[in-house]
C-alpha cells in the first residue's frame, strides 16, 4: 500500500514577519521555517498506520524552493517516512498551481493509495490546496478529520463541524483526508530517525517539467500590511465602584459600544 503524505514549509509561529520591498511579499531573510503544524498530524497517522500495516510505504512530498523545503522533508522522514520527494518551485505559487502540483507527481509516481494533508497552512490559512488536489486525481476528500479508520470496504473519518457537533462519513479509497488537531499526538523526530534521514536521498523534480501553464495561477498579492499598532492599555484608578462607572463611561463616550 502506497501513502503520500502531502507537507508545507511555513514560518515558526514565533516568528517577526516584515514585507518585503515589493509590498507583495514576505521578507525572507532571517525566517525560523518548520512543517506546518497541522501536516504533522497528517505525518503521524501514515506512519502509525504504516506501523500497523505490514508491506506499507510512506511519501512524503512538497513544494517550494528546495533548498530550504528539504530540510522539512528530513524532518518527516526522522519521523519515519520513507521516501521524500520536492518539487523545486518558486516561492510565490499560490494554491492552485500546488494542488495541481501535487496531483501530477502523484500520478507520476503510480498513484496513491490513500493521501493525508493538513487542514489547512497556518501562513495564508487557505484551507484549499487539499480540497483541489482530490478534484485533480478525482478522489473522495474529507477535511478537518480528527478520527481515522480503514478498512476493506473503504476510509471511515469522523470531522468536526460546526457548532461542536460531528459528522463521520464513510470514502472509497484512494481518498484525500485532511488533518486537524486531536488526530493523535505527533511524534518527536529521534536522534537515531534523525541520523537515518540524512543519508536518504531525496527525489527532486523541477517545476517547470510538470508543464503546469503560468496561467493556472489564479492569485497574485499586490499590497500587504501588517495589522495596525494596538492602542497601549488604559489603566483605571480608584475602588471597584469607580472603576465600573469610569469603564461604563469609556464603554459608551469612547468605545462607543454602550
Amino acid at each position: 500500500m502506497k501513502i503520500f503524505v502531502c507537507i508545507k514549509q511555513v514560518p515558526d509561529t514565533e516568528t517577526k514577519i516584515k514585507i518585503g520591498p515589493d509590498a507583495s511579499s514576505i521578507d525572507t531573510n532571517g525566517i525560523k521555517w518548520v512543517i506546518n503544524p497541522y501536516d504533522e498530524y497528517a505525518i503521524e497517522e501514515a506512519v502509525k498506520f504504516r506501523e500497523a500495516n505490514a508491506g506499507t510505504q510512506v511519501f512524503v512530498l512538497s513544494v517550494g524552493p528546495n533548498k530550504r523545503v528539504s530540510e522539512s522533508l528530513r524532518t518527516a522522514l526522522a519521523m519515519g517516512a520513507d521516501e521524500g520527494i520536492v518539487v523545486n518551485a518558486p516561492e510565490n505559487i499560490d494554491c492552485y498551481s500546488t494542488a495541481r502540483a501535487l496531483a501530477e507527481v502523484i500520478k507520476a509516481e503510480g498513484g496513491a493509495d490513500l493521501i493525508f494533508t493538513g487542514k489547512l497552512a497556518i501562513d495564508d490559512n487557505a484551507s484549499s490546496v487539499s480540497q483541489m488536489l482530490a478534484e485533480f486525481l478525482g478522489a473522495p476528500h474529507a477535511t478537518v478529520v480528527s478520527k481515522f479508520a480503514m478498512s476493506p470496504e473503504g476510509v471511515t473519518v469522523e470531522r468536526d463541524i460546526e457548532g461542536g457537533a460531528k459528522e463521520v462519513l464513510n470514502l472509497k479509497a484512494p481518498a484525500v483526508v485532511g488533518a486537524n488537531k486531536g488526530l493523535n499526538t505527533p511524534r518527536y523526530a529521534s536522534l537515531p530517525g534523525i541520523m537515518k534521514a540524512k543519508k536518504k536521498v531525496l527525489k527532486e523534480i523541477e517545476f517547470a517539467s510538470l508543464n503546469i501553464p503560468a496561467t493556472d495561477t489564479k492569485i497574485k498579492y499586490t499590497q500587504l500590511s501588517l495589522p495596525a499598532e494596538k492602542p497601549a492599555v488604559k489603566m483605571i484608578a480608584g475602588d471597584s465602584s469607580a472603576q465600573v462607572a469610569e469603564l461604563v463611561k469609556l464603554l459608551r463616550d469612547e468605545a462607543k459600544v454602550l
